[in-house]
C-alpha cells in the first residue's frame, strides 16, 4: 500500500536552490517536503565551486614557485605529488559536503523523500515507487548535469567530467578538453600548472564569459601564451585504446590527431527535468523542455509550479540559485499570492589566471549608440607591474544620456573582488562620476578601475557636451 502525504509545498531537489526553497516555504508557515532523487549534498560542494577551486588552489601555489624567477628567486626543482593533490581536493571536499549534509539531517525526517518523483498532475507526485504526495504549490530545482555531446559517449572510463574528475586518485599524463568556457578554461588550466599535458578544443573562438571583441581577443591571446588552445576545431573522430584516446579533429589548419590518457568534456550542463512528466502539469515548455518563468517570481506562467536553480537553465551560479530558491519558495507558500522578489546585480566570476569577471548587463544586449566605454590596461598598471601579474584589460561601460554604470568586463589580476566592486556600484545605480567620487588609494590594483572610469567619463563628455546632470566633483 502507498504512502500518502499531503502538503502545502513540495520541493524536488535537495542542492542549494531546493534547500533554500524549502527553509522559506517552511518560514511563510507551510507543511512542505524535500524530494532528492540522488545523493544528498549540493552541486556546489561536491562537484561544483568547492572542489574545482581546492584543485586551482594548487595549482596556483605550484605556479607562484615557478614563476618566482623573475624576482629573482630561485628554487629547487617542483615535484608535484598528485596523489597527494587529490587526496586533500577530497578531503576537504568531502569536508564542505559535510556541512550541507548536517543541513539536511537538521531537516524532520518525516519532511524529506529519497527518491525519483514525478507528476502525475499539477497537484500530485509519484515519489518512488511506494508514495504519492498531494500538494498545492511545487518547486523544481533538480539542478543539471554535463551535457556529453554523443560522439564522445563511446569513451566509457576515459571520459572525465567535473562530476567525476575529483574522484581519479592521481592525476593523469595528459588530457585533451573540450570546450572553452568556465569550466574548461579553470580546470584545464589547472591540470596544466599541475604538469598534465593539456591541450583545448573548441567550436568557436568564445573563451570563458566576455561578449565584448576587444576583450575576447585579449583573453584568448594572454592565455594562448600559456595554453595549448585550438579554435574553431571540430572533433571528427574518437577511437579508444586501452588506456590511451586518439581524437582525428578538423582545424582550421587541417587534420590533427591528439592523443591522451583521457577527455574532459566541458560542453556546458543541460537542466535536469527528463522523465518528471512536466507535460502533464499544463505548463508552457520552451525548445530545451524548460518551462517558461518569470525570473522576478520564478512562477511558471500563472501556474502552481515555480523553479530554481540550475533547472531554470539561467544562470548556473550559486549565489543565483539560492536568491531564486528564496523566491521560489516563498511565492509555492503564498501561492496563489505570487509578489515579485529581488534580483542582485548579475556578477559572474571565472577562477583562471587572469581572472575573469562580467558586471551587469550584457555587452552583447547593449544597444549600439545607446552607451560609451572606457578600457584600462593592466600591463602598465603600477601595482599589477609591481607584483608581476600585469596581464589583461578592464573596460566599463555607460549610459550615453544618463552617465549611469551599465556593465564592465575585466581580464585581469584579483578580478573576483574588483568585479564585486564594480557588481556593488551597479546594483546602488551609481553614474561614472559618482564611482570616480569614491576614494582610492595608492598603489592599488583598483587604480585600474579609477583608469578606465576616467575614460569612460571624457567619453561622456565628448557626446553630452554640457556634462553628465550629475558630475559632481571632477577627476
Amino acid at each position: 500500500m502507498r504512502k500518502v502525504l499531503d502538503v502545502d509545498v513540495a520541493v524536488l531537489g535537495a542542492g542549494t536552490a531546493g534547500m533554500l526553497a524549502f527553509d522559506a516555504a517552511v518560514k511563510e508557515g507551510a507543511r512542505a517536503v524535500l524530494i532528492e532523487a540522488g545523493q544528498y549534498g549540493t552541486t556546489c560542494a561536491r562537484v561544483g565551486c568547492m572542489p574545482s577551486k581546492l584543485l586551482i588552489a594548487a595549482a596556483d601555489r605550484a605556479h607562484l614557485q615557478q614563476g618566482a624567477v623573475e624576482f629573482g628567486l630561485r628554487y629547487e626543482g617542483l615535484e608535484v605529488d598528485s596523489k597527494q593533490v587529490m587526496a586533500r581536493v577530497r578531503r576537504e571536499r568531502d569536508r564542505f559536503v559535510g556541512f550541507s549534509l548536517q543541513e539536511i539531517e537538521a531537516i524532520p525526517p518525516e519532511q524529506r523523500l529519497l527518491g525519483k518523483g514525478r507528476f502525475r498532475s499539477n497537484t500530485l507526485l509519484e515519489v518512488g515507487e511506494d508514495c504519492l504526495v498531494k500538494f498545492k504549490a511545487a518547486v523544481i530545482a533538480t539542478g543539471s548535469s554535463p551535457f556529453i555531446p554523443e560522439e564522445l559517449q563511446v569513451l566509457g572510463d576515459r571520459l572525465l567530467t567535473n562530476d567525476n574528475l575529483f574522484e581519479l586518485e592521481e592525476l593523469p599524463k595528459s588530457v585533451v578538453v573540450i570546450g572553452l568556457g568556465v569550466i574548461a578554461l579553470e580546470l584545464g588550466q589547472a591540470l596544466h600548472r599541475l604538469g598534465v599535458e593539456v591541450t583545448f578544443v573548441g567550436r568557436n573562438d568564445k573563451l570563458g564569459i566576455f561578449t565584448d571583441p576587444e576583450l575576447l581577443e585579449e583573453a584568448l591571446k594572454v592565455f594562448a601564451e600559456e595554453l595549448k588552445i585550438l579554435t574553431h576545431t571540430r572533433v571528427r573522430h574518437v577511437e579508444k585504446q586501452d588506456a590511451q584516446v586518439t581524437l582525428t579533429v578538423d582545424t582550421p589548419t587541417g587534420e590533427q590527431k591528439l592523443q591522451a590518457d583521457y577527455v574532459l568534456v566541458a560542453t556546458g550542463r543541460h537542466a535536469n527535468l527528463a522523465g518528471l512528466g512536466l507535460e502533464l502539469c499544463g505548463v508552457g515548455l520552451d525548445s530545451r523542455g524548460v518551462p517558461e518563468c518569470n525570473p522576478h517570481t520564478m512562477q511558471c506562467g500563472d501556474s502552481n509550479l515555480f523553479l530554481a536553480g540550475d533547472a531554470s537553465g539561467r544562470l548556473p551560479l550559486q549565489h543565483e540559485a539560492a536568491d531564486e530558491g528564496r523566491i521560489a519558495g516563498r511565492n509555492a507558500a503564498r501561492y496563489p499570492e505570487v509578489r515579485e522578489g529581488i534580483r542582485r546585480s548579475p556578477l559572474s566570476i571565472v577562477f583562471s589566471d587572469p581572472q575573469m569577471a562580467t558586471v551587469g548587463q550584457r555587452v552583447s544586449c547593449l544597444a549600439p549608440g545607446s552607451f560609451v566605454s572606457g578600457t584600462a590596461s593592466f600591463a602598465s598598471q603600477g601595482r599589477s607591474r609591481i607584483m608581476g601579474v600585469n596581464k589583461g584589460l578592464i573596460k566599463v561601460y555607460a549610459d550615453c544620456r544618463s552617465g549611469q554604470f551599465l556593465a564592465a568586463e575585466i581580464l585581469g589580476p584579483q578580478a573576483e573582488h574588483l568585479g564585486h566592486l564594480l557588481a556593488w556600484a551597479h546594483q546602488q545605480g551609481l553614474t561614472i562620476q559618482e564611482m570616480l567620487n569614491m576614494p582610492f588609494y595608492h598603489p592599488v590594483i583598483e587604480e585600474g578601475i579609477r583608469t578606465a572610469l576616467g575614460r569612460c567619463r571624457r567619453e561622456l563628455l565628448r557626446v553630452l557636451p554640457g556634462g553628465e546632470p550629475t558630475l559632481g566633483i571632477l577627476v
